[in-house]
Protein backbone atom coordinates (compact mmCIF):
# COMPACT_ATOMS: atom_id res chain seq x y z
CA UNK A 1 0.00 0.00 0.00
CA UNK A 2 1.34 4.07 -1.13
CA UNK A 3 1.87 6.07 1.75
CA UNK A 4 -1.02 7.86 0.05
CA UNK A 5 -3.09 5.19 0.21
CA UNK A 6 -2.16 5.01 4.33
CA UNK A 7 -2.86 8.41 4.33
CA UNK A 8 -6.27 8.68 2.89
CA UNK A 9 -7.61 5.13 5.05
CA UNK A 10 -6.65 7.17 8.06
CA UNK A 11 -7.92 10.28 7.25
CA UNK A 12 -11.28 8.79 5.92
CA UNK A 13 -11.94 7.11 9.09
CA UNK A 14 -12.97 11.09 10.31
CA UNK A 15 -16.52 11.63 9.30
CA UNK A 16 -15.76 15.10 8.39
CA UNK A 17 -13.16 14.31 6.16
CA UNK A 18 -15.25 11.67 4.66
CA UNK A 19 -17.97 14.30 3.64
CA UNK A 20 -15.91 16.30 1.86
CA UNK A 21 -14.18 13.44 0.36
CA UNK A 22 -17.13 11.96 -1.14
CA UNK A 23 -18.63 15.43 -2.32
CA UNK A 24 -15.53 15.79 -4.46
CA UNK A 25 -15.74 12.52 -5.45
CA UNK A 26 -17.52 13.32 -8.90
CA UNK A 27 -15.26 16.03 -10.29
CA UNK A 28 -12.23 13.68 -9.76
CA UNK A 29 -14.13 10.88 -11.86
CA UNK A 30 -14.43 13.66 -14.54
CA UNK A 31 -10.74 14.48 -14.01
CA UNK A 32 -9.55 11.09 -14.16
CA UNK A 33 -11.64 10.02 -16.89
CA UNK A 34 -10.45 12.62 -19.48
CA UNK A 35 -6.95 11.86 -18.53
CA UNK A 36 -7.35 8.10 -19.09
CA UNK A 37 -9.34 8.84 -22.50
CA UNK A 38 -6.77 11.05 -23.17
CA UNK A 39 -3.98 8.70 -22.75
CA UNK A 40 -6.23 5.53 -24.15
CA UNK A 41 -6.98 7.63 -26.95
CA UNK A 42 -2.64 7.99 -27.40
CA UNK A 43 -2.92 11.60 -27.57
CA UNK A 44 -0.63 13.76 -26.08
CA UNK A 45 -2.38 17.14 -24.53
CA UNK A 46 -1.18 19.27 -27.46
CA UNK A 47 -2.68 16.80 -29.88
CA UNK A 48 -6.01 17.14 -28.40
CA UNK A 49 -5.89 20.99 -28.23
CA UNK A 50 -4.99 20.92 -32.02
CA UNK A 51 -8.06 18.52 -32.91
CA UNK A 52 -10.51 19.69 -29.96
CA UNK A 53 -9.79 23.90 -30.43
CA UNK A 54 -9.42 23.66 -26.27
CA UNK A 55 -6.14 24.88 -25.23
CA UNK A 56 -3.77 23.44 -24.17
CA UNK A 57 -3.16 25.16 -21.07
CA UNK A 58 -7.43 24.38 -20.64
CA UNK A 59 -6.80 20.79 -21.07
CA UNK A 60 -4.28 20.35 -18.20
CA UNK A 61 -6.67 22.64 -16.10
CA UNK A 62 -9.22 20.17 -16.68
CA UNK A 63 -7.11 17.09 -15.91
CA UNK A 64 -5.60 18.41 -13.01
CA UNK A 65 -9.25 19.52 -11.66
CA UNK A 66 -8.38 23.13 -11.51
CA UNK A 67 -11.25 24.03 -14.27
CA UNK A 68 -14.64 22.23 -13.97
CA UNK A 69 -16.04 21.47 -17.95
CA UNK A 70 -19.01 22.19 -18.88
CA UNK A 71 -21.05 19.07 -20.49
CA UNK A 72 -20.20 21.12 -24.51
CA UNK A 73 -16.98 20.78 -23.30
CA UNK A 74 -17.02 17.38 -22.35
CA UNK A 75 -18.40 16.96 -26.29
CA UNK A 76 -15.98 18.26 -27.75
CA UNK A 77 -13.11 16.51 -25.61
CA UNK A 78 -15.25 13.40 -26.74
CA UNK A 79 -15.57 14.32 -30.00
CA UNK A 80 -11.99 15.10 -30.53
CA UNK A 81 -10.67 11.85 -29.10
CA UNK A 82 -13.07 9.74 -31.29
CA UNK A 83 -15.59 8.66 -28.11
CA UNK A 84 -19.05 8.64 -27.12
CA UNK A 85 -19.66 10.77 -23.71
CA UNK A 86 -21.59 8.66 -21.46
CA UNK A 87 -23.15 10.56 -18.33
CA UNK A 88 -25.05 7.75 -15.71
CA UNK A 89 -26.87 8.32 -12.30
CA UNK A 90 -25.87 5.44 -10.31
CA UNK A 91 -28.67 4.81 -7.64
CA UNK A 92 -26.70 4.87 -3.76
CA UNK A 93 -28.26 1.75 -2.69
CA UNK A 94 -29.07 -0.23 -5.13
CA UNK A 95 -31.14 -2.83 -2.65
CA UNK A 96 -33.73 0.11 -2.95
CA UNK A 97 -34.40 -0.85 -6.63
CA UNK A 98 -36.78 -3.05 -7.28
Amino acid sequence: MSDLQALTNELMQDPKFREEYEALQPEMDITRAILDARIQSGMTQTELSEKSGISQADISRLEKGTRNPSVALLKRLAEAMDSTLHIEFVPRNNASMG
